[in-house]
């Protein structure tokens, strides 16, 4: 079933999370052990990361630095098959703009529907860690926008380098969510004009929207009132991700640029050991996800990042 069906069908709020594939070498058992105790909540959907290419120089004779690309984390769309399959749990694979030609992109939408997948998150994606901004693949989609409206045209029937297809079937194509970001997208000069973006996307095709993490709700209510003033009407799901760890208060708003309201931060800050921040994070969580319950938000979309104990204590008392 596709996302938008489960979110219009629903008089209550869902629950859905992220995972993200294992590192290279490690078994379908490490995504199986972070799914199965977040099942009994009957999770609506589970996305499954993308992770592109990264460089790395390795040295050959005579001094010289070799460059070889790298993908530490490989296998979404084999997992999300998987998962279908153990679990009958509907997926959503993540789809990049970076490190994929446009035919490449194609071939990959192709395989999704030959497995009965029909979800996906569309992102434009992260720049390699060793660029400083963004760079899209020769013959590749640069933004959200351009992928959105490349998987529509699929859903048209219509491929790259063909006629319109006169036998296409598409089992009415794949749905479409877009990220969305209630303390602004880094790269926009300000809020408006990250609007005007997404707003673009919905009226290229985009079903839904999952937000970037946040730990203020207020920045969230905020962000669906401005959405709606500026006529974006689609589903507007949020996004949370428990603390777990001290190091979090540096590393989240450096990585995901965003705020830790001062009250959560401080009371980290007086926490001697990462255990008593990781219970902070869940009743922080929980308060988080108690409000926003109560502002009627279609489905709470958990990233688990392969954790699940602070995700599964969350979900036990509000769901």
């Amino acid at each position: 079933m596709k996302v938008i069906q489960h979110l219009n069908k629903s008089k209550s709020t869902l629950f859905s999370f992220e995972i993200l594939p294992p590192l290279k070498g490690k078994s379908i058992n490490s995504i199986y052990e972070s799914i199965d105790p977040l099942v009994e909540f009957n999770p609506s959907f589970i996305n499954v990361t993308y992770h592109r290419e990264e460089y790395v120089y390795r040295k050959r004779e005579g001094g010289y630095l070799e460059k070889i690309s790298v993908r530490k984390r490989p296998g979404t769309v084999g997992i999300c098959a998987a998962i279908i399959n153990k679990y009958k749990i509907d997926t959503v694979p993540h789809l990049i703009c970076g490190g994929f030609t446009k035919e490449e992109t194609e071939n990959a939408l192709i395989d999704l529907q030959f497995l009965g997948i029909d979800n996906i998150l569309a992102l434009r994606g992260d720049a390699v860690k060793t660029e400083s901004s963004f760079v899209p693949e020769p013959n590749g989609n640069e933004h959200a926008i351009d992928l959105v409206k490349q998987i529509v045209a699929l859903n048209d029937g219509k491929y790259l380098y063909e006629e319109e297809m006169t036998e296409h079937t598409s089992n009415g194509g794949f749905c479409i969510g877009v990220a969305g970001y209630p303390e602004k997208h880094f790269e926009c000069p300000n809020f408006g004009t990250d609007l005007k973006h997404l707003k673009a996307k919905v009226e290229a095709g985009a079903e839904y929207i999952v937000t970037q993490l946040f730990y203020d709700n207020e920045k969230y209510f905020n962000y669906v009132k401005l959405c709606k003033e500026h006529g974006i009407n689609v589903p507007i799901i949020p996004g949370i991700k428990p603390l777990s760890m001290k190091k979090q208060l540096q590393s989240l708003p450096k990585f995901f640029h965003i705020e830790v309201p001062e009250e959560l931060a401080d009371a980290i800050e007086k926490c001697d050991d990462d255990k008593k921040v990781k219970e902070i994070g869940i009743e922080w969580g929980i308060k988080q996800c108690k409000e926003l319950i109560k502002f009627g938000v279609p489905c709470i979309h958990f990233y688990t990042m392969g954790k699940s104990e602070s995700v599964k204590r969350i979900a036990k008392t509000i769901f």
